[in-house]
């Protein structure tokens, strides 16, 4: 591996001084050295010296708006080491001390995906590194929200989302997923306020806003996770229970009543939970995901609130993920679907086994029709971003973020399942899981232990597994999805597009909102205002608090230019700051002319949103801050 020392010559390290950060040095970027050494290029750490545990002791400004904290780390170093390296963004370093004594330490210049690489010399034998800092005004990872942002109005709420690297802007780490460590935390916030992590988390508020915190599991620093805010809990089963803020409590616990079923599901699939609870928070709509798998806590979107426990797949997804992703984890973000093909596999046998494979088959049928659609449209924009194994060097691995890895992978796995059938399936996969705990994997590690362990030759060859993996595109095995449900739902839909007749409401009245979503996704560009009218009418689309069914409506209005959907668009745009349904509205309004009303909804909207959320519209709309 080529040293980052030689690089940076006879450059003197950065005396401690309040501000550091004026004087930097210029380095070799991660991605320059990749591609020399092979290593994670969106992370400034080096094998020779590795964290491996964390002490984290913070104090929470709601006042300031910032962090300041101590993160004490004990490392582990090779023969011959004399840096450790760390990613940090925007962060204000006070002080560095390696095993107690303070020294001296340096900075690379800024790069707007990495942030900065920090520079701290030691030697082989160091064991502990204390670095002593502040959280800047660009940390990217925390939204900090007044009390008006929250569903309660009565007190501000913080909450963090470090993947893919953004855990460097709140908490100086080797931010990389190859990198795992365990950690504990001690966390002071107001004493009217609840604080969790992706950790051992309080069921209740402590007097003096004091709260202790202990993940004895490694994970990387994407997993890293807090929340704080007016928050309360009820349980769900002996380990599984839900936090909301209290006018969601109740809702939420009723629409999560099956998270003990699902986590039962899970082990009896792929082997036991290894987290010891699995609890779940639902935060402000400005989350900008639907949910984030951190370990212990999943985070979750208030959208999926929809009162009638339909949307609960996503509960599903962040499960699967404490299996795949949390428990065997992609070494680097180009190999993402390692991650996220084999949770949206998971994910589909969870709700099978819990709600039925007539109900888990409208979920995939819903999934290969949103697949195609958006690979024929990565094809003509980005159709490297098509395949498996992504190339995100010099880019933000955020960019990876879309159906491919998702969605293309659960359906790559699902031919291998089909192909060798489900016996020899589950039992590969259990074995990969149970082999790999706590591990890294890339896609050529996989494909080696595929070809080891499940596939022969024959069937490697019959699936065109390189294919898949490499090449752009979806490839023409891609499975059949059969739903005799969604089969009612296009008879229904061709009768109103022929005659006007709408659905008999003996048939209407038992479908899902995977039947409508199927049923408003099947509407053709062609349909007209009056048409959308007449079923708006009938059905109140415009009206519904579903979110889901919301998004997938606003696409044939907007198109068609019915007027009377345009208030329920900027309400939902400005209360919503999921990026699933922020992206297809915002490019609807732009496709069809409206992109003065885009930038008049969203000069409204972006304080409410997500620094992720931010960067994807900004860059949309052509967003000039």
């Amino acid at each position: 591996m080529k040293s980052f020392l030689p690089a940076l010559l006879a450059l003197a390290f950065v005396a401690c001084k309040p501000n550091p950060q004026e004087n930097q040095e210029s380095s070799m970027t991660p991605s320059e050295e990749a591609m020399e050494t092979g290593k994670d290029p969106h992370s400034y750490a080096k094998a020779d010296a590795q964290v491996k545990h964390l002490n984290w002791d913070a104090n929470i400004s709601f006042e300031n708006k910032v962090i300041e904290a101590l993160a004490e780390w004990e490392i582990e170093t090779q023969t011959g080491a004399e840096n450790i390296f760390f990613d940090i963004y925007d962060l204000e370093i006070d002080s560095v001390l390696v095993d107690g004594e303070k020294t001296a330490y340096a900075l690379s210049s800024f790069d707007e995906h990495l942030g900065q690489g920090l520079r701290i010399p030691i030697s082989e034998s160091a064991k502990k590194v204390s670095i002593y800092y502040r959280t800047g005004d660009d940390a990217r990872a925390l939204q900090w929200l007044d009390a008006e942002q929250t569903a309660d109005k009565g007190h501000p709420f913080l909450f963090t989302q470090s993947q893919a690297i953004l855990a460097r802007s709140w908490v100086p780490t080797q931010d990389s997923p190859g990198v795992r460590f365990t950690y504990e935390a001690k966390v002071k916030v107001p004493s009217d306020m609840l604080a969790l992590m992706s950790a051992s988390n309080p069921m209740e508020k402590s007097a003096d806003g004091v709260y202790s915190f202990e993940m004895p599991q490694a994970i990387p620093s994407y997993l890293l996770a807090l929340s704080v805010g007016n928050i309360n809990f009820e349980a769900i089963s002996d380990r599984t229970g839900v936090y909301a803020e209290p006018s969601l409590l109740e809702a939420s616990a009723y629409e999560f009543a099956d998270l003990e079923k699902m986590v039962q599901a899970a082990e009896e699939l792929y082997g036991p939970y290894a987290w010891g609870r699995y609890d779940l928070i639902v935060l402000p709509p400005s989350f900008p995901f639907g949910g984030m798998e951190n370990p212990r806590l999943t985070f979750a979107t208030p959208t999926i609130l929809a009162g009638d426990r339909s949307l609960v797949s996503l509960v599903a997804h962040e499960l699967a993920h404490s299996w795949s992703g949390n428990l065997v984890t992609n070494a680097t973000w180009d190999d993402f679907w390692l991650n996220e093909g084999f949770t949206v596999y998971f994910e589909h046998r969870i709700m099978e086994a819990v709600y039925g494979r007539e109900y888990s088959e409208m979920l995939a049928n819903l999934t290969r029709a949103g697949l195609q659609e958006a690979a024929a449209d990565m094809l003509k924009e980005m159709p490297n971003d098509t395949k498996l194994k992504l190339d995100l060097e010099g880019r933000n691995p955020d960019d990876g973020v879309t159906s491919i890895p998702y969605d293309k992978g659960y359906f790559f796995l699902r031919l291998m399942e089909e192909t060798v059938g489900r016996e020899r399936f589950d039992e590969f996969l259990t074995n990969y899981f149970q082999g790999h705990k706590f591990q890294v994997m890339t896609t050529e590690e996989f494909l080696v232990y595929l070809k080891a362990n499940l596939l022969s030759e024959e069937e490697y060859a019959s699936v065109r597994v390189d294919e898949w993996i490499y090449e752009t595109g979806i490839p023409d095995n891609l499975p059949e999805v059969e739903s005799d449900r969604f089969a009612v739902v296009d008879e229904a839909l061709n009768g109103f597009l022929m005659s006007g007749e709408l659905v008999a409401e003996d048939i209407s009245a038992a479908w899902t909102t995977h039947e409508w979503l199927h049923f408003i996704n099947s509407i053709p560009d062609t349909v007209s205002a009056e048409q959308l009218a007449k079923l708006d009418a009938a059905y109140k689309f415009t009206a519904s608090n579903n979110s889901e069914i919301s998004a997938a409506w606003f696409q044939p209005t907007i198109a068609a230019a019915y007027e009377a959907v345009y208030p329920k668009v900027e309400s939902f745009l400005i209360s919503v700051g999921r990026r699933k349904f922020l992206t297809p509205t915002y490019k609807a309004l732009l496709n069809a002319d409206q992109g003065e009303m885009a930038k008049d909804i969203y000069k409204k909207a972006r304080p409410n949103y997500h620094a992720v959320s931010r960067e994807t519209m900004d860059n949309l709309l052509g967003w000039e801050a």
